[in-house]
């Protein structure tokens, strides 16, 4: 006999929903902390009940440094869209002044003193950039494929026109060569008038 299907939905009863609440809390924080182990990376679980109790869990003992590192990597982001939005109002989306641009930071400071945050701030311009490249050259295959298939069509249409001009014309030379021979009474005639004549 399996577990029925639980729906998703606000549980009514005050009692139930608590008693629901701690125990998928613990589910999900021992959950956390299964990822964080197995996969090496750092998690931080922050849950607040409908009380305002604070529940917390933080891989490595320190969830206002893995605050700071959010906060840092939203502001990042938040940096990035804005260049992204610049840059494509100003026509800086070609991926060689992206890469001339990048080489140029990294000439100008010391690339050993340059801090994570700004490594993930290139890293993500460089894969925003990629992703623009790559959509535009979408775009434009998708463009040219169109183009390609509506010429296509257009020959597709002049040949056929093409064929039946050949097929009209060959019908009328027929139909000419047909009225030029001269009646066939009229040959019998001639055989008759060189009968005559030997």
């Amino acid at each position: 006999m399996g577990r029925r299907k639980v729906e998703i939905k606000r549980i009514q009863d005050k009692n139930c929903r608590q008693v629901a609440f701690c125990k998928r809390r613990k589910g999900l924080l021992k959950k956390a902390k299964e990822i964080s182990v197995l996969c090496d990376v750092d998690v931080a679980v922050v849950i607040i009940s409908n009380r305002g109790r604070l529940h917390e869990f933080s891989s490595n003992n320190s969830l206002t440094g893995m605050l700071q590192r959010y906060e840092s990597h939203v502001g990042a982001e938040k940096e990035i869209n804005a260049e992204i939005q610049v840059a494509e109002v100003s026509g800086f989306t070609t991926m060689g002044e992206l890469l001339q641009t990048t080489e140029r930071q990294l000439e100008e400071t010391n690339a050993d003193g340059l801090t994570v945050t700004d490594l993930i701030h290139l890293e993500n311009e460089l894969q925003t950039a990629l992703i623009h490249l790559r959509a535009r050259k979408t775009h434009l295959m998708l463009e040219s494929a169109k183009v390609l298939h509506e010429k296509e069509k257009l020959l597709q249409e002049e040949k056929k026109h093409l064929e039946d001009n050949i097929a009209s014309i060959k019908k009328n030379t027929k139909v000419n060569e047909m009225s030029d021979l001269p009646a066939p009474h009229m040959i019998c005639g001639q055989q008759k008038v060189t009968l005559n004549f030997f």
